[in-house]
């Protein structure tokens, strides 16, 4: 959630960003409101309160009419102080209502628009020119039934659409893109985590996946725990409700989890192959850092997730999304979309957020630091970062690394957590037609 004070003091800047993300700007102004009812009852609820402490020290002292009197107006301030009590506990139960609604500030130098008005930074590396090689690409599902490495029809027979297995060299790929993100995490730093894949509502609800991001998450009514659509929740979970020692950030955790997510609003679109599905396993980068030192630490979570798809060798650009792109939790998002050959297009591989102190409020995760000799603490940030979808990489790789006879070149990085093999070669026939 955002600071009350920013709010107050600069209301304009709040309705500014809700306008950037297409969201109710009138939510303000409601916000506003109660929040001044909360602060207004709560000086009503002191002067009351203070008034009967006071007539509390004066009736044992009084006698006759005087402490008649005197009786009569305890009770009137008795109810007055229980009727203040329940409207400040309601005003400030509507203030975080509203609040939890809010989206975080959407950052200065983010594009302003919608899905298709992201801004594209760079690109790195050249699409191949299968034309000019003498054949036509195979699209992943295809080369990945040839190498024996997907199986759909049996992931919808046992779980339904957008299921699957990946078998053989499909499993054994998985394990060696999940070494290999683990491995350059932990050279960079990151501790590897291995997450829970189910949480308890406030983990979910302060990482800000309870809102505009709800209806794509499973819940398990009888349990009410939620499966995790990404490990960024449990690892913002970690320290909630406790207070860091500014000296010992940046705290950086890479965490590996199976991630679980409806697709809702989604029917119809990839339903072919492994790129859009229902469950899959990703190695998630989480930062928890100083406010100050966010942006800075944003840019070399992108730089990591760069160095990790161009160790993969494949084609990429990075885009930075547009405010009403933005999930609720973030002022400012950068994706890296790989070239995937047989749809002619870019298509989303990793991200990395900067979530400010908007989570860290959320589920009370602080900073203790030392300045000018006198000890505060505050709120950090965090910041997440996908280093590898798998299923998404695996797409990528297929396809961009695949030869005219339906075998697949391994990128060098992976070469020695699949036993130094090189090429992955078919297990059965390519379809004639």
């Amino acid at each position: 959630m955002i600071d009350l004070r920013l709010l107050r003091e600069d209301p304009d800047r709040v309705r500014a960003s809700q306008r950037a993300r297409g969201e109710d700007v009138a939510l303000v102004d409601a916000l506003l409101s109660a929040d001044e009812r909360r602060r207004s009852s709560s000086v009503r609820f002191d002067e009351l309160r203070a008034e009967q402490k006071s007539l509390g020290k004066l009736i044992p002292k009084a006698t006759g009419d005087e402490k008649a009197e005197l009786l009569k107006r305890a009770g009137e301030l008795s109810a007055a102080v229980k009727a203040a009590d329940a409207e400040q506990d309601a005003a400030a139960e509507e203030s975080q209502r509203l609040l939890l609604q809010l989206g975080n500030l959407v950052h200065p130098d983010a594009p302003i628009g919608g899905e298709d008005d992201f801004r594209v930074l760079e690109e790195l590396g050249a699409p191949r020119d299968f034309a000019a090689e003498g054949f036509e690409p195979k699209d992943h599902l295809e080369l990945g039934e040839l190498l024996g490495a997907i199986d759909t029809e049996r992931g919808a027979k046992v779980s339904g659409s957008r299921f699957y297995y990946l078998t053989g060299v499909g499993a054994l790929l998985e394990l060696a893109l999940v070494n290999a993100a683990m491995a350059q995490a932990t050279a960079a730093g990151f501790t590897p985590m291995l997450t829970p894949a189910l949480v308890k509502p406030r983990a979910l609800e302060g990482t800000g996946f309870l809102g505009q991001a709800a209806e794509d998450v499973y819940h398990l009514d009888k349990d009410d725990l939620f499966l995790v659509g990404t490990s960024e929740v449990p690892l913002a979970g970690y320290h909630m409700d406790e207070i860091l020692d500014a000296g010992e950030l940046p705290r950086r955790y890479a965490g590996f989890s199976s991630c679980f997510r409806r697709e809702a609003g989604s029917y119809g679109k990839d339903t072919r192959g492994i790129f859009r599905v229902h469950q899959f396993d990703k190695v998630e980068m989480f930062v928890y850092t100083t406010p100050e030192d966010a942006e800075a630490e944003h840019q070399r979570l992108l730089e990591w997730e760069k160095q990790w798809l161009t160790s993969l060798e494949l084609p990429f650009r990075v885009v930075e999304l547009a405010s009403g792109d933005l999930g609720a939790s973030a002022t400012r998002k950068f994706d890296c979309e790989a070239w995937i050959p047989t749809q002619g297009k870019y298509r989303e591989l990793t991200s990395t957020s900067n979530t400010t102190e908007f989570q860290a409020r959320r589920l009370s995760i602080r900073m203790r630091e030392t300045k000018d000799g006198k000890q505060r603490v505050r709120p950090l940030a965090t910041l997440n970062g996908t280093l590898c979808a798998v299923t998404r990489t695996i797409v990528a790789i297929l396809e961009n690394h695949q030869q005219a006879d339906g075998s697949v070149r391994v990128p060098e990085v992976l070469r020695p957590f699949l036993g130094g093999r090189e090429i992955l070669e078919p297990v059965r026939q390519a379809r004639t037609t």
